[in-house]
C-alpha cells in the first residue's frame, strides 16, 4: 500500500530505540525525510546510519538532545521548521507509590509526557493547518484506558494530554491535520527488557522467566513486535487517514478487557 507520504517531512521523537525507532524506520520507508533524535547520541547515530543505508533516496538528520527540555526542542526545530507530521514519544517516568512523590517528581513527569508534546505541537500545528496536512501521532500507553496503580505519574500525565488532544483534534482537522495516540501494551523493547530484569532479581529467577510468563497473560500469548507499532503509526500518517482525528488506538494484543 502506498500511503502516499512519500517526499513529506517528520520529527520523530525518542527514536533511537524502541517503539520511537520502529516508527521513524516505517516512515522512511514510505519515502519521508526524517529528523530524529534521542539523548544517546550513539545509539541515535546507529539508528541513522541503519536508516539510510536502508533507504539512500531520503534526508536522515539527527539531532542528540533532551526533547524534554526548551534546548532540546529548539534543536529540533531548527533541524525541521515545517514538519508535516510530528511523532511525540518520551520515555515514562518510573513506578513507585504516590506518596513517595515530591512535586519535583509530578513536574518532570508532566513536562515530559503532556507538556513536550503540547509544546511540540503548539510549534508545529500552525503551519500544517496552513499547508493543509499535517498528521500528529502522540505514543502514549494502554495505562491511558487501562491505569496501573503503580505508574499513578504515567496515568496522570498522558491522561492530560489526551484530554487535551481531545479538543484540539476537532479543530484541526478541517485543514487536514489530524491528532491521534497510539497506546502500546508491552513491546519487546529495552524497557520491557529492563522491568523484567529487575523483577527478575527480586524473584531470584530469570528475566527469560519473568517475561514468558509474562507472555502467557496475553490473549496473543507474545509481546507486540516493534515493527508492528511503527507500521501502525504509518498508517495514522497516509494521505487518506484524513478522517481518523481524536483517536486513542490500543496496541496490545487484546488485553483491554472492554467493549470500547
Amino acid at each position: 500500500m502506498d500511503l502516499g507520504i512519500k517526499g513529506r517531512r517528520a520529527i520523530v521523537c525518542a527514536s533511537s530505540k524502541g517503539l520511537g525507532r520502529a516508527c521513524a524506520i516505517a516512515l522512511a520507508n514510505e519515502g519521508v525525510h526524517v529528523t530524529i533524535t534521542a539523548r544517546g547520541a550513539e545509539a541515535l547515530a546507529k539508528t541513522a546510519a541503519e536508516i539510510r543505508a536502508a533507504n539512500p533516496g531520503i534526508t536522515v538528520t539527527e539531532v542528540a538532545g533532551d526533547i524534554t527540555t526548551p534546548e532540546g526542542r529548539a534543536a529540533v526545530l531548527a533541524a525541521c521548521p515545517d514538519p508535516d507530521i510530528l511523532i511525540n514519544n518520551a520515555g515514562g517516568p518510573p513506578p513507585g507509590d504516590f506518596r513517595n512523590w515530591t512535586r519535583d517528581d509530578w513536574i518532570k513527569a508532566l513536562d515530559a509526557n503532556m507538556l513536550t508534546p503540547i509544546e511540540l505541537i503548539k510549534a508545529t500545528v500552525d503551519g500544517m493547518m496552513a499547508r493543509k496536512f499535517g498528521r500528529i501521532v502522540n505514543i502514549t500507553s494502554a495505562a491511558v484506558k487501562a491505569p496501573i496503580d503503580i505508574l499513578g505519574l504515567s496515568n496522570g500525565a498522558r491522561a492530560g494530554l489526551t484530554g487535551f488532544v481531545a479538543g484540539l483534534s476537532r479543530k484541526t482537522v478541517i485543514n487536514n491535520v489530524t491528532i491521534n495516540a497510539l497506546l502500546p501494551g508491552p513491546f519487546e523493547t529495552d524497557r520491557l527488557r529492563s522491568t523484567a530484569k529487575g523483577e527478575a532479581e527480586k524473584r531470584g529467577v530469570t528475566p527469560e522467566q519473568i517475561l514468558a510468563d509474562r507472555a502467557k497473560l496475553n490473549p496473543a500469548g507474545r509481546f507486540g513486535d516493534p515493527e508492528e507499532f511503527g507500521l501502525a503509526c504509518a498508517f495514522l500518517c497516509a494521505a487518506k487517514a484524513g478522517y481518523i482525528t481524536g483517536q486513542n488506538i490500543l496496541l496490545d494484543g487484546g488485553a483491554f478487557p472492554g467493549t470500547l
